[in-house]
């Protein structure tokens, strides 16, 4: 699915420059008001920097943005028109992201593993008329499948592409080695005459920060993820290892909307998801590498095992670790001075100008303080809607603007937010309601479990549903269903002990990395014979 982003001033009752520390909620329902105002203002206004190899000066990053922007309209683009980027991690991804949002251009995050048939598809859904690319990159070849595409490329001058299959596609720009028909990065910059720079300029006071900037290609539109993040900007310049992908929301809003400033060595603060941060936390020679300058990382895309959390803090120096969830970017954070209850159990306070709310997913009714529910949002971090999709638009976001998030979450008296799992994967088991992340954090606490264990509902014809644990063992370990089952016996509440386990060496993932649940489901129910 895809969906864009939107920025709206929103209405103001928790105050939240700070921790609160007397409990003033009364009901599942909070609203983050600050001191500070909510910035009226457009990317072009608050340029932002990131450093890939290339190290630049705010000045000259700015000038970079300002040049492709004026050559962008110089070629023809003009405001409201998609550009898609389809790239890795490099400075031109961030180069366009500002240069496409200065001029008024919506930027496509295009997944830079998309094979043939998936990037036609989303060049003609949202009707991209530019595509940025390298030539190639470790086995993709950028060039090759858009030739297939759009044969035309080769027959016609650069900038002036007409294709059959992708007919609102006028151009391609490469970012290393020239290509016939193609432009190249440096000609968009060298396009823009003093005419184009004036109309630059002129643009800026048209644009709104209601304008939207990009369309994402997801699951999920937004999906809440579970963070940890510990941020510390006294410093006079701190350094973010961002190795998570920009075409991802993660990268592209989270890393370049709350830092100013990107480095990969000597990094005081680390990007990643729970899996790169157990991969890094599993590494044998972990120890011998100076982790001295990290204090802090930012975690997304799943939930965390607290177990992980703790090892962060004694195995790579992350000092301060606080919890957090996003739309894009973020909708709950937490504070350093935070105990320890709070850090590891639940993912912070409202942000500021931000609501909140926690309902009965069937009535929509508020529900008590304490009472699980669907988490809802509503505030400048959610996004305008599904691309030329308004019947699915209106199924997560209601008239008044509130996002239903899809995430099981409950509120404490001090507004802070606990994530107990997603709806779409709750287990109804004989009418108790299960969820899998309660179940594959306790099992991970087993010394043989590996923490991306998964716990998924199979069909019961007695129960409806039972519960099966798909577990991946740490390595050069072996284990059985009884050890697991017994494990479990008098720590967790019966129902919810796995009534299956099965051992997997791998999970079925999605294109940025994260588990198909529904696909390991119906994996799980044909190896059962269910």
């Amino acid at each position: 699915m895809c969906f864009l982003l939107n920025v709206v001033l929103s209405a103001r009752s928790l105050h939240v420059d700070s921790p609160p520390h007397k409990p003033s909620l009364t009901t599942s329902y909070v609203h983050g008001t600050s001191t500070f105002p909510l910035l009226p203002l457009t990317v072009g206004q608050t340029l932002v920097f990131l450093q890939d190899g290339i190290r630049k000066t705010f000045a000259q990053f700015q000038q970079d943005v300002d040049k492709v922007a004026a050559g962008l309209l110089a070629l023809g683009l003009k405001r409201g028109d998609q550009l898609g980027v389809w790239e890795h991690n490099i400075y031109e991804w961030i180069l366009f992201q500002f240069a496409s949002a200065k001029a008024g251009i919506i930027l496509v995050s295009l997944n830079p593993a998309y094979q043939v048939k998936e990037v036609e598809f989303t060049l003609n859904k949202v009707q991209c008329k530019a595509v940025v690319c390298p030539t190639h990159f470790k086995t993709q070849k950028f060039c090759e499948m858009l030739r297939e595409i759009c044969p035309e490329i080769d027959l016609t001058p650069a900038g002036m592409v007409k294709s059959s299959r992708v007919p609102d596609l006028r151009m391609v720009i490469v970012t290393d080695s020239r290509q016939p028909g193609m432009l190249h990065v440096e000609d968009v910059m060298q396009a823009g005459e003093s005419r184009h720079h004036k109309e630059l300029m002129d643009l800026q006071s048209k644009l709104s920060f209601d304008d939207p900037i990009n369309i994402q290609f997801t699951s999920v539109a937004f999906t809440v993820w579970k963070l940890i993040v510990g941020i510390y900007f006294h410093q006079p310049q701190v350094r973010v290892c961002v190795p998570v992908p920009m075409y991802h929301c993660f990268g592209s809003h989270n890393a370049l909307s709350l830092t100013a400033m990107y480095f990969y060595s000597r990094c005081n603060i680390v990007y990643g998801t729970p899996t790169m941060f157990t991969d890094l936390l599993s590494q044998p020679e972990l120890h011998k590498y100076d982790l001295s300058s990290i204090e802090a990382g930012i975690m997304g895309g799943s939930s965390c095992p607290p177990e992980i959390v703790r090892k962060l803090r004694t195995d790579m120096n992350m000092k301060e670790i606080m919890g957090t969830t996003e739309n894009s970017p973020i909708t709950f954070l937490g504070f350093p001075q935070d105990n320890e209850e709070l850090k590891i159990n639940t993912v912070g306070c409202i942000m500021s100008h931000t609501e909140a709310k926690v309902v009965d997913p069937t009535t929509g009714e508020i529900v008590p303080l304490g009472t699980s529910g669907e988490l809802m949002i509503r505030g400048s971090c959610v996004m305008h809607g599904y691309w030329a999709d308004p019947e699915k638009t209106g199924e997560v976001i209601s008239q008044d603007r509130w996002y239903r998030t899809g995430d099981t979450a409950s509120l404490n008296s001090l507004g802070y937010c606990r994530i107990e799992g997603r709806i779409k994967d709750m287990i109804i088991r004989g009418g108790e309601n299960i969820y899998p992340a309660e179940i594959e954090q306790f099992l991970y606490t087993h010394p043989k479990v590996c923490s991306i264990s998964q716990v998924v509902g199979v069909k019961d014809e007695r129960l409806g549903e039972q519960v099966c644990a798909c577990i991946r063992l740490k390595e050069g370990h072996i284990s059985s269903t009884e050890e697991i089952r017994a494990f479990c016996k008098g720590q967790i509440s019966h129902f919810k002990i796995p009534h299956y386990v099965i051992f997997v060496d791998s999970y079925p993932l999605t294109v940025s990395g994260k588990i198909k649940k529904n696909i390991l489901k119906q994996d799980m129910e044909k190896k059962l014979g269910l």
